[in-house]
């Protein structure tokens, strides 16, 4: 899964915690998927100004690949895009890199299922309107696989 930054326009810090680091001195794998979920809330908090309380949203799956090993001293950003939307569920890719020297270096991907979700039925809904115009609108429509 090669990404190319350039498709990318909404980027967040990521801190690193001392808890979130094992034995040898990596970041623990499992605390990407926290990564990932920081960055999205933060995507739709400041892109969309999703309002959770109204309308939930659900994980449905996330995919992960290690590609680099991130430490504490890293400095990690997290670059986050919609890449396709349904009725009720939508894709979003994360990318995260260290700032080096020489640039930034993709450490790692993700691809996650998200599922517009109301909790009191306990079912999925459809993606509010003003969400699906905002997500499409930030993420260029051409990027959009299906907006039916």
């Amino acid at each position: 899964m090669a990404e190319k930054l350039s498709d990318y326009k909404y980027k967040t810090d990521i801190a690193i915690r001392f808890s979130d680091i094992d034995a040898v001195g990596h970041v623990n794998n499992a605390v990407y998927l926290t990564y990932f979920e920081v960055a999205r809330f933060s995507y739709w908090r400041d892109v969309t100004h999703w309002n959770l309380k109204e309308t939930g949203i659900i994980v449905g799956r996330s995919e992960i690949n290690y590609l680099k090993p991130v430490t504490f001293d890293d400095k990690l950003v997290c670059y986050v895009r919609v890449i396709r939307i349904g009725n009720s569920s939508f894709d979003v890719m994360h990318v995260l890199v260290k700032l080096t020297e020489k640039g930034e270096e993709i450490c790692t991907t993700c691809k996650t299922v998200c599922i517009s979700y109301n909790y009191e039925a306990n079912k999925s809904i459809p993606i509010p309107k003003e969400g699906r115009r905002k997500m499409i609108e930030y993420d260029e429509p051409r990027l959009i696989l299906n907006t039916n």
